[in-house]
C-alpha cells in the first residue's frame, strides 16, 4: 500500500482577499438592468459610452500589420526606439541628459514593479512615503518588494485639494535614501493634484533631504495638458540627481489591453545609469523575460510620423476636454460637488458613505468603489443628469442600503 507524507503545500494556501475593484467589475457585469452605470472601471469613455481605439493608433496598427515580417524576440529591453521617442514628451528639456535611460515595460505596473525591486536592491532599508488614499496597487507592490511604507494624508476632504502640509511635515521624518512616491498628474483616486508652486516646494525638500523621488505618471495629457501635466516630473529632475519615473501609455494612447509603459531612471552619472540599467534588465528577465511588442510598436509608429503624432495630440486634447466638461456638469449640479471642477483627470471621490454607495448600486444600478471613487468619464452624456440626481438623492439621505 502506498504511504503518503502530508506536508504543507499548495492545498494549504489561505484564501485570497479579493481585489475590491475586480469584485465590483464582476458585480456590474452580472447586473442586467439596462439603465446600469458603471463608473468603477478605470477606462476612458466617450460621449456615447464607448472606449474607442484612437485614430492614430488604428492607422499605426494597420501599417504595422502590413510591414511587420517577424514575431521574433526583440530582447529584454523591448523596443529601444520607443522610450527614446517618449523622452521629449515626458522629460522635456531633460530628454538629452545622458544620465537618464528608459526601458520598455508591460504597462505602468511593470514600470512600478521594476522601480520597487531596484530600490530594494539599492537599499533594502529604504522606506516609501506614500499619500493615502492612493492607487490600490501601490501598497502591495511596495510591500511585495519588502519595503516599509510610511503614510500621510493626501486629500483634504473639506476642500477636495491636496494636503501638501501633511506631505511636507511627513517628509521631515524621512531619512536620506528614503523614497517619495508621487502621482505626476491626474491623481488616482482623488483627482487632487499638486500645483506648480507646491511641486517646486516638494522638489526642494526632496533634494535637500537626499530622498529618492518615484513619480507615477499614468495620465499625462488628460489633466491640464500634455506639457502642463509633465511639470512635476521636470521640476523633480531639475532638483534631484536621482529619480525614477514610471510612465504609462495605456490611458493617453488608449491601449489598455496592450500594456504599454516605460521606466525612466536618472542617476548621478552616465556610468552609474548603465550599471543600474543592467540590474533592471536582470530584474525584467526574472519577471517577464521579454516585454510584449505590439502596443509599444504602435505607439512608436505614431510618434515617428508627424501627421500621426498631430492626430494623436488632437484626439488626446478632445479626451481632456471631455473630462473637463463632464467635471463641470457634475460640479454645477450641487454645491456639495463643486470641488470636482477644480480637480484633474479621470477620477474623483464623492463624499458618500459605504452604505450610500451600496444604496446607489441597489436602487439606481450605479456602480462605484465603496470609497466613493468614481470614473468621471465612465458615464455617457445621456446618463450624466441621471447620475447626478441619484448622487444628490444619496447626499440628501434619501438613498440607503436596504
Amino acid at each position: 500500500m502506498l504511504t503518503k507524507t502530508v506536508a504543507p503545500g499548495l492545498s494549504d494556501l489561505p484564501p485570497v482577499r479579493s481585489d475590491s475593484l475586480l469584485a465590483l467589475i464582476a458585480l456590474a457585469n452580472a447586473d442586467s438592468r439596462p439603465e446600469k452605470i458603471d463608473v468603477g472601471v478605470g477606462v476612458y469613455r466617450d460621449a456615447d459610452g464607448r472606449t474607442p481605439v484612437l485614430r492614430a493608433v488604428k492607422e499605426a496598427e494597420r501599417r504595422l500589420w502590413e510591414a511587420q515580417d517577424s514575431k521574433g524576440y526583440l530582447g529584454g529591453a523591448g523596443d529601444k526606439i520607443f522610450p527614446e521617442l517618449l523622452k521629449p514628451i515626458v522629460l522635456g528639456p531633460h530628454a538629452a541628459d545622458e544620465r537618464i535611460a528608459g526601458l520598455q515595460t508591460p504597462g505602468g505596473c511593470g514600470a512600478l514593479y521594476l522601480a520597487f525591486q531596484l530600490i530594494r536592491l539599492a537599499d533594502p532599508s529604504a522606506r516609501v512615503f506614500m499619500g493615502v488614499p492612493t492607487w490600490p496597487n501601490h501598497p502591495p507592490m511596495a510591500r511585495g518588494a519588502g519595503l516599509e511604507i510610511v503614510e500621510y494624508d493626501h486629500l483634504d476632504r473639506d476642500t477636495g485639494g491636496v494636503r501638501v502640509d501633511a506631505l511636507l511635515e511627513r517628509l521631515q521624518d524621512a531619512r536620506p535614501g528614503d523614497v517619495v512616491l508621487l502621482h505626476g498628474c491626474c491623481h488616482n483616486p482623488t483627482g487632487a493634484d499638486l500645483s506648480e508652486q507646491e511641486w517646486d516646494e516638494v522638489a526642494r525638500v526632496i533634494a535637500e533631504r537626499g530622498l529618492l523621488p518615484l513619480i507615477d505618471i499614468a495620465y499625462q495629457g488628460l489633466g491640464r495638458g500634455l506639457e502642463e501635466d509633465a511639470y512635476g516630473v521636470r521640476v523633480i529632475l531639475d532638483a534631484c540627481d536621482e529619480a525614477l519615473i514610471a510612465q504609462s501609455c495605456d490611458k493617453n494612447f488608449g491601449v489598455y489591453r496592450d500594456r504599454v509603459g516605460c521606466l525612466f531612471m536618472k542617476t548621478r552619472s552616465k556610468e552609474a545609469t548603465a550599471t543600474a540599467m543592467a540590474h533592471l534588465l536582470q530584474l525584467a528577465r526574472e519577471a517577464w523575460s521579454m516585454p510584449p511588442d505590439h502596443g509599444a510598436a504602435a505607439v512608436r509608429m505614431v510618434l515617428q510620423d508627424g501627421a500621426l503624432t498631430g492626430d494623436w495630440k488632437a484626439e488626446l486634447e478632445e479626451m481632456r476636454q471631455r473630462i473637463a466638461t463632464v467635471r463641470e456638469r457634475i460640479a454645477s449640479s450641487d454645491e456639495r460637488l463643486a470641488f470636482i471642477a477644480d480637480q484633474y483627470g479621470m477620477f474623483s471621490m464623492l463624499p458618500l458613505t459605504r452604505e450610500q454607495v451600496v444604496g446607489l448600486r441597489e436602487k439606481h444600478a450605479i456602480y462605484m468603489a465603496d470609497s466613493g471613487r468614481f470614473n468621471v468619464v465612465g458615464i455617457a452624456d445621456e446618463a450624466i443628469d441621471r447620475f447626478c440626481a441619484a448622487v444628490i438623492e444619496a447626499l440628501d439621505g434619501e438613498v440607503a442600503h436596504g
